[in-house]
């Protein structure tokens, strides 16, 4: 159970440290950006469809044992295979991120990494969304906010 908290708290802690990654161009108001994002990922979907396959991991084989007990007496259980695991891969997946960032840079985007802010940034700063991408320097971090949006702030 306390494995499973701290599971629950390391994921949901993680995206508030991770950078931002996006789409950037500078000037860009967010709104369009969201909605030129939007539409290469549907236009992605569209060239390059979901096309998933089932596939399985390598069986294992685990050996024979051989137990002893204090008397010396022994028994040995043979060994056996457990067999892979299933999941579902989309071969067209990285196809389809390629034609995305081909769509987007078509529209004078490119991919941008910003860190996060450091947790005295985030306090000093007052809460508010970034509308209109600013210009990048390289003291530029981002903050997320709880309703999914978020703020770049240019440090001093």
């Amino acid at each position: 159970m306390k494995m499973r908290f701290a599971t629950l708290l390391l994921t949901l802690a993680l995206p508030a440290c991770a950078p931002l990654t996006l789409y950037y161009k500078a000037g860009a108001p967010v709104a369009t950006v969201q909605r030129d994002t939007t539409a290469c990922q549907v236009q992605a979907l569209r060239d390059a469809p979901v096309a998933n396959q089932i596939r399985r991991t390598p069986p294992t084989y685990v050996p024979a044992r051989r137990v002893c007990n204090s008397a010396g007496l022994c028994t040995t259980t043979g060994g056996y295979y457990l067999p892979g695991e299933v999941y579902t891969y989309d071969v067209n997946g990285p196809l389809r991120k390629r034609v995305e960032n081909q769509c987007m840079a078509d529209r004078g985007y490119s991919p941008a990494s910003i860190p996060a802010c450091p947790n005295g940034v985030k306090q000093a700063a007052t809460p508010a969304a970034t509308a209109t991408l600013p210009r990048l320097t390289p003291k530029s971090c981002a903050i997320r906010n709880s309703d999914g949006s978020f703020q770049i702030v240019n440090q001093g």
